[in-house]
């Protein structure tokens, strides 16, 4: 007699009260099934189940095998191999520092640029006469009869239509007045009171 056929022998040749003590040990519940195939049809499902969750027999189901080396590891080894023909041109090693006094040399004037592909374009540009090099000219300041300077300032016309309605709706009596206020009070947010102190209101 086979191994497979001998627990389904036995579960045959138990009586109905038997049987439905074994599906309630196997199975878990209770059961009132006068149906004897049903009740063996559901106990071997029941321990055919079990045998397949048991840890032995997942451990050989789950065995690790040794993996294949990982796509992205091969891809960055692929970099790597190609990174240094990529690394091209006299910039190549330059530092962003080096760049910069590199620029300051040949531009004529320091920079405060940290984009990299910038300096390299404005130094070539420089070696072959297409920008001005040096120091760039200060712009002429306008200086009004009472001695003070103007400065210009650009807006867009539709933000400053909506600036001059929020200074006028705030009682302000000026465009000036406005940007004095609100220089005075940046530069006390900033800790510079004593210069804050020169953007006061005018007296008289």
């Amino acid at each position: 007699m086979s191994r497979t056929t001998a627990p389904k022998k036995k579960l045959e040749s138990m009586n109905l009260t038997e049987l439905r003590a074994r599906y309630r040990e196997v199975v878990g519940e209770e059961t009132r099934s006068p149906n004897k195939k049903h009740l063996i049809r559901r106990i071997e499902e029941s321990l055919a189940a079990k045998k397949r969750r048991s840890p032995a027999r997942r451990a050989t189901a789950t065995a690790p095998s040794a993996p294949p080396p990982a796509p992205a590891a091969q891809a960055n080894t692929a970099e790597g191999a190609q990174q240094p023909a990529r690394q091209r041109g006299r910039f190549a090693s330059m530092s962003l520092q080096e760049l910069q006094e590199k620029y300051r040399e040949v531009v004529g004037r320091p920079t405060g640029s940290s984009n990299v592909a910038y300096l390299q374009w404005k130094i070539r540009e420089a070696e072959a006469g297409r920008i001005t090099v040096g120091p760039r000219p200060e712009r002429e300041v306008k200086v009004r009869e009472d001695g003070k300077r103007v400065i210009p300032l650009s807006f867009d016309a539709e933000a400053l239509e909506s600036l001059d309605k929020a200074w006028r709706n705030a009682g302000m009596p000026s465009r000036t007045e406005f940007f004095r206020r609100a220089i005075r009070r940046y530069l006390v947010d900033m800790g510079a009171p004593e210069v804050a102190a020169l953007f006061a209101p005018d007296e008289g």
